[in-house]
């Protein structure tokens, strides 16, 4: 699978959508890697920090940073993960749908949370990425235009999968 949402579900190296993904748990399931806390090691050497909801405002706080002189209202991050390599945190928001609903105006809103998030990570000089993970629901035709959108805007989708290339890990 590659950026754009080209690509199956069928990924063996990749994050797999199940409508509720945990990253850390996802992790710790593939070879070489192991998770302590919110700290990735891959093959006993510390890689990354994945940082859930409420956890990437306690990382912020560690840092000497308060989220409220920077930004005006909480985003809390489906999950995210901090890759020290390459200096770049992974914000990722999982969509699920069957039938039509809020889920469907939400992927409007990356631009703006992609910004909100970098705002916030710049007084660290870290690199923010923002990737939606898409049920098959969103293949439909309606969504072509808004498909388009979240890629304009430096944003990305995935259907079903993420490849932990994608996100800066090794496979």
């Amino acid at each position: 699978m590659i950026r754009g949402g080209t690509g199956g579900g069928n990924t063996r190296n990749g994050l797999l959508f199940e409508n509720e993904v945990d990253l850390s748990v996802f992790l710790n399931k593939q070879s070489g890697y192991q998770i302590v806390g919110q700290d990735v090691f891959y093959n006993g050497q510390l890689i990354a920090k994945t940082l859930k909801k409420y956890e990437l405002y306690d990382f912020l706080s560690n840092q000497g940073i308060d989220w409220r002189n920077i930004i005006s209202r909480i985003l809390l991050p489906d999950n995210s993960i901090f890759v020290f390599s390459i200096n770049t945190i992974f914000i990722i928001e999982c969509k699920y749908q069957e039938t039509s609903g809020s889920a469907d105006e939400k992927l409007q809103t990356c631009d703006f949370k992609k910004k909100q998030y970098q705002k916030l990570m710049s007084f660290l000089g870290i690199k923010v990425e923002y990737f939606y993970l898409l049920s098959d629901w969103f293949k439909e035709y309606k969504y072509t235009d808004v498909l388009n959108y979240i890629n304009s805007v430096g944003c990305y989708y995935y259907f079903n999968s993420i490849p932990l290339s994608d996100l800066g890990l090794p496979e």
